[in-house]
């Protein structure tokens, strides 16, 4: 049988430059281990981050003495090897230099089995990579993203560990997964390929197992399927020696699909290789059996781009995903773990893996299988010209095939993208200084990575860019065909009513920025620097200018609010209906549009960012309204009022249509039935007009309603509030201002907040916009927050979170005299 002895404890890591060492754990890094000694401040509080990055101008050594297993050292060969190694570095054992290691994406192993002694010393000595990209880059310079460092493109290392307009300048090093030495006897395996054929209610799967065997031994190898419910089927695999095959019909599968449409049951599936009659080397993944593709077959509009499962197309929603942290130690399987829960239990059914960080753990992929979550996988390449020389493409060939071998077997792998806005900005010439970098581009992305994948993946769909509308620089995002990325709004300035003019076949960026939680930015900040404007604010703000583009997208809505607490309220609100006027009407034009997939998720750092969960997993007001418009059965209002007409209060003869229609999606896999029910209010909650619709949606489709006309309304003074009853259930609320909330007269609504038991009673006098509920910690999850209510109760559920300290407001916080207005009841 294979031994593995994993080398976890006894290293001991010593900084080149100083001296200084300490005793650490691996998997680990440079950073973590100063950290957890007290050998640094953390490069998250304050502007200490520069302190930090100056460390890596320095090389560090890991040591480790061992001893052997004597199962291990009794094996015909012995294999030391790296899961991760962050990045440049020699690795030597017993003093004998066994390879230089380049790129953190790949696996590097090494025979030692000959150098083997009683007591072994391993030393990897890694290199400083900011010297090396300086170096690179005054030799050859190739350029990317200007919020990263300049030569980053030129190192095969997370791109962002250099600094991105979200992140900072960290670039940790240290041996970041597992190290271990691998015993082999007489045969262990090297590749699993499974395959899946569906057709007339079965699937059939075909298995490739590659096998390593000693010349002076046969082996066999024998392939065990567990269905869902445990019951377990042992077949003999075909071959002899290195390779063997097996195809196997599975009659009524049970189908697995993203979260949303159906389950998730997954199959077991092992692989045992023997010889000479002992097992020697075993296989264990788990699958889900499914189709998945991506249609862009021709239509009326251009070109479809949808996620296509078990022959259904689905439309994406979900969110853009980074690394969780700048520190790879601090990241964990629990951790993980909670952030994809949110998401599944918000309704996402898709997370992209952005190509400026670094390829995920398996245990991603494990926990994106059995949640339901299509993963859009990026190669780790963005933003930037890469020089493809031959020493670069077999380094990249190598992670290629280290990473799709390693994820490829996965249900949740929904396809593989060349790159992010690469051939966007190249395009555009941005960051070309010659012809010839384009050329390369083309090369890498529609020759060399496809080729690979037509070996390794064949039935995995390959897009080369994200946005691309194919490749070859032809219109890369064009709204017809394709993917696109949507700055306007944000980056652009216009206002967020400009999604509308839009019908993108799939929105795979968009975003919009807010401030993390009061009580994230006291975790890095003193008292004297909670002013938006600060030096340290604007060190954890790396998008050039964005506080103040905050407080210019707020001019146009909000009142300004008047203490640091207020403002962060508001600029959440503000992203949380930035990204939702595109969802909706994106979602609105479902089967033209089949994909919204925001940008970002989470952060790797606390940071004013795009994110809708901050970096201590607190939720912005984004996250509460995803879950909400990503409900599968969603009600919108597409209202006409000043917002799509006129701004300007002075404007001469101003006029404003007051108008609305609604609409009714069903993202589910059946048909559903109810009622509309609507009404004009007045700021007391008392109804002025009122109306009803039959609801009939068939599966997977949209139902519109006419446009209602409002020609009499006081838009300061009323707004329309519509409701969705399906089974005689109320299942959604919302309600549409016809002016900014600036200009609205809110009535006072008297907020009152009870407990009972875990459940918290909202009671509101009158119309309250935006209501927040919170805590003295900060740490308060609940089911329903920042939403609107009409006069009434409203009960909401707590999942998480203190009950001390309780507090609530909403938008009536922002008017004259009543800013610092909270209502508690502890």
């Amino acid at each position: 049988m294979k031994m593995i002895q994993k080398l976890t404890d006894g290293w001991n890591l010593r900084s080149c430059s100083t001296g200084q060492s300490f005793e650490t754990k691996v998997p680990g890094t440079v950073y973590g281990t100063w950290l957890e000694h007290g050998a640094m401040k953390d490069p998250y509080w304050r502007d200490c981050e520069e302190a930090a990055l100056a460390m890596m101008d320095g090389d560090y050594e890991y040591e480790i003495s061992l001893s052997p297993d004597e199962a291990v050292m009794g094996c015909r060969d012995i294999r030391l090897r790296f899961e991760g190694i962050d990045t440049l570095a020699d690795i030597f054992f017993n003093g004998v230099h066994l390879g230089h290691a380049d790129n953190m994406h790949r696996i590097w192993e090494y025979p030692v089995k000959s150098l083997m002694g009683e007591t072994n010393k391993i030393k990897v000595h890694l290199y400083s990579p900011l010297s090396f990209i300086r170096e690179a880059y005054e030799k050859t310079p190739y350029d990317g993203a200007p919020e990263a460092m300049q030569g980053f493109p030129l190192l095969r290392k997370s791109h962002c560990s250099f600094g991105w307009d979200w992140g900072p300048r960290l670039p940790d090093a240290g041996l970041f997964r597992e190290v271990s030495l691998i015993g082999v006897n007489q045969a262990s395996i090297c590749d699993v390929h499974i395959r899946q054929r569906h057709s007339g209610g079965s699937v059939t799967l075909s298995l490739t197992t590659t096998v390593e065997a000693a010349d002076d031994g046969a082996c066999s190898c024998m392939l065990r399927i567990t269905d869902p419910q445990g019951m377990s089927i042992t077949y003999q695999m075909e071959g002899e020696k290195y390779q063997f095959s097996k195809a196997v019909t599975i009659k009524n599968p049970e189908l697995w699909w993203p979260n949303g449409y159906g389950k998730q049951p997954l199959y077991q599936v092992e692989v045992m290789v023997d010889a000479d009659g002992e097992l020697q080397d075993s296989w264990s993944r788990k699958i889900g059996l499914r189709t998945m593709t991506v249609n862009t077959a021709a239509d009326k509009y251009g070109n479809k781009f949808a996620h296509e499962v078990n022959g259904v197309e689905i439309f994406a929603m979900g969110a853009d995903y980074i690394p969780e942290d700048c520190i790879r130690s601090r990241v964990s399987r629990e951790r993980t773990k909670r952030l994809l829960e949110h998401c599944r239990n918000c309704n996402f059914n898709v997370i992209r893996v952005w190509g400026g960080g670094y390829y995920p753990d398996d245990f991603f992929y494990d926990l994106c299988d059995e949640m339901g979550l299509i993963v859009w996988q990026d190669f780790m390449f963005a933003c930037a010209v890469y020089p493809l020389t031959p020493e670069f493409e077999a380094n990249t060939a190598a992670e290629i095939r280290d990473n799709v071998r390693r994820i490829r077997h996965h249900a949740c792998l929904g396809l593989w993208c060349g790159n992010n806005e690469m051939e966007m900005f190249l395009a555009d010439n941005q960051w070309v200084r010659k012809p010839l970098q384009k050329t390369e581009y083309l090369i890498m992305n529609e020759r060399i990575i496809p080729e690979l994948l037509r070996q390794l993946d064949p039935d995995t769909f390959y897009w080369p860019s994200s946005p691309s509308s194919g490749g070859d620089f032809d219109q890369p995002n064009d709204e017809n065909r394709g993917d696109a990325h949507y700055w306007e709004v944000w980056h652009g300035g216009v206002p967020f009513t400009d999604y509308r003019k839009y019908y993108f076949r799939y929105l795979s960026e968009f975003g919009f920025q807010s401030f993390p939680a009061v009580k994230t930015i006291e975790q890095f900040t003193e008292p004297e620097d909670r002013n938006i404007f600060s030096y340290v604010m604007e060190k954890h703000q790396r998008n050039a200018g964005a506080n103040g583009k905050i407080l210019q997208y707020m001019s146009q809505m909000y009142p300004y609010p008047e203490s640091l607490e207020l403002l962060v309220y508001v600029s959440q609100l503000l992203q949380a209906e930035a990204i939702r006027y595109g969802v909706e009407h994106f979602r609105r034009n479902r089967g033209r549009c089949m994909g919204c997939v925001y940008w970002q998720l989470n952060d790797c750092w606390p940071v004013a960012s795009w994110s809708s969960i901050d970096y201590y997993g607190r939720w912005k007001a984004l996250q509460y309204f995803a879950r909400r418009f990503f409900a599968p059965v969603l009600l919108s209002c597409e209202e006409e009022g000043a917002l799509s007409s006129s701004m300007n209060v002075n404007e001469e003869n101003r006029c404003i249509r007051k108008a609305a229609r609604f609409c009714v999606t069903n993202e589910t896999r059946e048909p559903v039935s109810g009622f509309i029910k609507w009404s004009i209010q007045d700021a007391a909650s008392d109804i002025c007009r009122q109306g009803q619709y039959s609801v009939e949606v068939e599966a997977l489709s949209v139902c519109s309603y006419p446009w209602i006309e409002f020609p009499d309304i006081d838009i300061r003074n009323h707004y329309l509030s519509y409701d969705l009853w399906l089974h005689g259930e109320k299942v959604s609320h919302g309600a549409s201002l016809f002016v900014p909330p600036k200009h609205f007269e809110f009535a006072d609504p008297k907020l009152e907040l009870r407990r009972d038991g875990e459940t918290l009673l909202i009671h509101a006098a009158a119309f309250a916009k935006g209501v927040e509920i919170g805590n003295e910690a900060g740490d308060l999850q609940l089911s329903d927050n920042y939403f609107d209510m009409d006069a009434g109760e409203k009960r909401v559920q707590v999942l998480q979170g203190s009950m001390e300290g309780l507090y609530v407001r909403s938008m009536y916080s922002l008017m004259p005299d009543h800013g610092t207005i909270i209502c508690r009841t502890d």
